[in-house]
């Protein structure tokens, strides 16, 4: 098992905490959290955008003029592609850009992730974060204290509303609860910061 230091929110160091081999002591393996950043990313696709064809525009039934003898270009119809108001070539129309992975491969890679993090000395547990009002000033400066001049991804074991509202004016400081953490963020963040509460819901789960 790992032993890393535990912190509060002043950054003093306040003890440390064995993390699970099974959780935080992954092997690293790259394709598959390549494969679980790419299903993520491909989920949050909408796939809602739609134009319209020449077949699909309204009106232009009728040729626009004969087929010879005006002097201009034969034209068939006043929605083609060329036309101001015409369809559109290879019109992009709505499908669904979903992709799956199977529930043992999303916990692999998120654990290789995590591990990834530890032995890179990016991960640090604090004993709890809590701040006595929604002010921007309050979560600044445990983000100094800290040194979290990175971006910066705060899993905590539960949602706290004052803490996602004193955070979300700082660019590089992300927080979202451990029942919403997933590969990407992890990989995404430079730096994880993890609550004592959220280590031990992750290892309940995962390990």
């Amino acid at each position: 098992m790992a032993n890393v230091k535990v912190y509060n929110m002043k950054g003093e160091e306040v003890g440390d905490i064995a993390l699970s081999d099974k959780v935080f002591g992954a092997e690293y393996n790259e394709p598959l959290i390549h494969q679980a950043v790419v299903t993520y990313l491909c989920n949050q696709r909408q796939g809602t955008k739609s134009t319209l064809t020449r077949t699909e525009v309204r009106g232009g039934g009728a040729k626009p003029w004969r087929q010879k003898g005006t002097g201009r270009a034969r034209q068939g119809s006043i929605r083609a592609p060329q036309w101001t108001k015409g369809g559109v070539v290879f019109a992009p129309k709505s499908r669904d850009f979903s992709k799956k992975m199977n529930l043992t491969a999303k916990r692999g890679a998120l654990c290789s992730a995590l591990s990834k993090k530890v032995a890179d000395g990016e991960l640090f547990v604090v004993d709890e974060i809590k701040v006595s009002a929604p002010k921007t000033k309050e979560m600044e400066a445990f983000r100094k204290a800290m040194k979290l001049d990175k971006r910066t991804v705060v899993i905590m074991d539960e949602n706290d509303e004052n803490v996602i509202l004193a955070a979300r004016n700082l660019p590089t400081l992300t927080t979202i609860s451990v029942s919403e953490i997933n590969t990407y963020e992890v990989v995404a963040n430079a730096v994880v910061v993890l609550t004592k509460g959220s280590v031990k819901k992750l290892e309940e789960v995962y390990a």
